[in-house]
């Protein structure tokens, strides 16, 4: 049994059927995610008895980190190895079994990639959701992979665990490198203490693939990250990025507890969209924008538009203006500009004047909007970036 990636109720069910009692299903959640224990052995709210059970029976998987590469700017890119098990199949492909009956296939053996980017105020991980991408945005390396497969609920909140562990550790070195050179008169506790002082973590699921079209699986894994009782990161913190499936987009719009929604424009016109993502020839601008019109905001939320500055492309004052046109019947919206991040395709990055004078058009015409560049460059880390080592065999310097 795989445990990382049930819900307190799942767990709570798997306890009956061992003949436990179900409290000790939200014993082990809230060892798992809230105290982030991934050695049953370490669940010492549980009884011994059972911890020995579940030592037999049990799996907590992490994702196993193959490389991963420091930015200058203090960004850590990981390269993930993800395996294929009966365990985790819970998004495997559906398959009839020599019988006629419907059988699961257990996911294959992926790598993915996630990026941490700490911060003196706050720290940021951009998780995949997917193994490579089935959506084809001609200006992202991703989509030259093309879709590997779906993640499970486990994988996803396995890279957010992962990586917060990690800091954890490293906050530890940090304090006991600090505690050895306190100075007299100074007291051990203090000093763990400011380092301990929460730091505000955001999650944003802009890694590898289209979140909605895996979104039983995202929606597992978000339920447990935004838990109060599980990982605790508020809806606030977390934002999902698509492409625009607008059926996703309505299914996320019903759910009781879900994150910020950004979308993906990165064009003024249908045309222009239909060439740079042809996700558009499906649902295009018309109905994409009336299903975000329609998308229930909640009193203190706004919609994201993202929009990648594509030199001599999209990035012209006429496209600002069409811009303002397709999202004046909208309320609450915002628009991040992203330089777009170079790599092996045919694009080049727009000008800062360029993207000053795209912004101020935006902004002199009451839509707020903000030019985001992204962290990692150095290492394949920013946004688009991600597959170009296994596209080009790339080799930045690995620190681990």
């Amino acid at each position: 049994m795989e445990l990382l990636g049930k819900s307190q109720s799942e767990l709570r069910e798997m306890c009956r059927a061992m003949g436990e009692p179900a409290y000790r299903g939200g014993q082990i959640y809230h060892a798992l995610y809230a105290e982030r224990k991934f050695d049953v052995a370490q669940m010492t709210n549980l009884p011994a008895a059972l911890r020995s059970r579940l030592a037999t029976q049990a799996t907590i998987t992490l994702p196993v980190v193959k490389q991963r590469f420091e930015s200058s700017d203090g960004s850590v890119r990981y390269l993930f190895a993800l395996e294929g098990t009966e365990k985790s199949g819970i998004n495997g492909d559906i398959r009839e079994d020599t019988e006629g009956a419907p059988k699961r296939r257990p996911p294959r053996a992926a790598s993915v990639e996630a990026v941490f980017m700490p911060g003196e105020e706050r720290q940021t991980i951009c998780v995949s959701t997917q193994a490579g991408c089935a959506v084809d945005c001609q200006f992202c390396l991703t989509a030259q992979l093309g879709l590997i497969r779906n993640l499970t609920a486990g994988e996803i909140l396995g890279q957010v665990l992962l990586a917060l562990e990690e800091d954890r550790r490293a906050s530890n070195t940090r304090s006991e490198v600090q505690d050895a050179g306190l100075k007299p008169g100074a007291t051990k506790g203090a000093a763990q203490a400011r380092l301990r002082d929460p730091i505000q973590t955001n999650v944003v699921l802009m890694g590898q693939g289209e979140p909605l079209l895996n979104f039983d699986a995202v929606m597992a894994a978000l339920r447990i990250l935004l838990d109060p009782e599980g990982v605790g990161i508020s809806p606030k913190r977390v934002t999902l990025s698509t492409s625009g499936i607008v059926p996703g987009i309505e299914r996320l719009g019903l759910e009781a507890v879900r994150p910020k929604l950004a979308i993906s424009l990165n064009a003024s016109n249908d045309e222009q969209r239909d060439a740079l993502m042809p996700i558009n020839k499906k649902y295009p601008l018309s109905v994409l924008l009336d299903a975000c019109r329609k998308y229930p905001l909640r009193p203190w939320e706004h919609l994201t538009f993202e929009y990648v500055m594509l030199g001599g492309v999209n990035d012209a004052a006429e496209d600002a203006r069409r811009v303002v046109r397709l999202l004046a019947p909208l309320k609450s919206v915002k628009v991040n500009l992203i330089p777009w991040n170079p790599g092996e395709l045919p694009y080049r990055e727009s000008s800062a004047e360029r993207i000053e004078e795209f912004r101020r058009v935006l902004v002199d015409r009451g839509i707020p909007s903000f030019v985001r560049y992204s962290r990692g460059r150095d290492v394949n880390a920013a946004c688009g970036q991600l597959a170009l080592l296994q596209i080009e065999n790339a080799r930045p310097p690995a620190v681990g």
